[in-house]
């Protein structure tokens, strides 16, 4: 574990020494703002709690944004620059590699949400709503971003430029996204896979909601682990083949 955290320190320190970071943080707040002042805070009459529905609703789709452009350098950087034989000739696996520039991401997304905060927290000049509902929304925008920056870490494995790794990523992500839209046009029992399959709308609403489902979380847990191990396997065969 301790050389899985010192590659995710050295994650960081990049996202904090450059300004990549700070863009994306930066990026992503003007636009959740301007979004939760362009739809959340209307002037039309609406109860607290849907002013954080909308919020919630709003914010997950900047931060599958964000959570991607996090995660396409990742690894593609590394091959690009001629650094990842450095990593492959050090005494760390594939697992501890993937899962270092994992948290180094994920840990940065949280920063992220946390510093979102004050947005929602608005909501109580005039108005009141449930701290667990603001709770259960960002768990469920933590949950999905990871999920995000899962898809992106396997795709920055298999492309050695950050542009290409950005456009496969965001293709794969669409494709999860897309499925939503399939369920509503097959029939059975492919309307049930890909209405479970799709990645936002019927696993993100009910956090969105204030509603905390296990099989939701399972989910998202099972979509990191599964992009994670792609990563990892992706790494050893590139390693292997030299």
């Amino acid at each position: 574990m301790r050389k899985v955290w010192l590659i995710a320190k050295r994650e960081l320190g990049y996202f904090f020494s450059s300004w990549t970071g700070y863009v994306i943080i930066a990026v992503s707040l003007f636009i959740s703002g301007i979004l939760f002042n362009a739809f959340s805070l209307t002037a039309t009459p609406r109860l607290s709690s849907q002013v954080l529905e909308q919020f919630f609703y709003q914010s997950s789709g900047v931060a599958m944004i964000a959570a991607l452009l996090l995660s396409m350098r990742l690894i593609s950087e590394e091959r690009s620059n001629s650094t990842i034989m450095l990593l492959y000739t050090s005494p760390v696996t594939e697992t501890q590699i993937v899962l270092g520039k994992y948290i180094s991401a994920l840990i940065f997304f949280i920063i992220l949400q946390l510093i979102s905060i004050y947005m929602p927290s608005l909501i109580f000049v005039n108005g009141k709503v449930s701290i667990a509902h603001i709770i259960t929304g960002y768990l469920g925008i933590i949950l999905l971003g990871s999920s995000i920056i899962s898809i992106g870490l396997f795709a920055s494995s298999l492309c050695s430029s950050q542009l290409l790794s950005g456009v496969v990523g965001a293709v794969m992500v669409v494709v999860f996204l897309v499925f939503w839209m399939l369920s509503s046009i097959v029939n059975p029992p492919f309307k049930d896979l890909f209405a479970y399959l799709a990645i936002h709308n019927n696993h993100f609403l009910p956090f969105q909601r204030g509603v905390i489902s296990i099989a939701h979380v399972v989910f998202y847990l099972c979509i990191n682990f599964f992009f994670i191990e792609c990563s990892v396997k992706t790494l050893q065969s590139r390693r292997c083949r030299g």
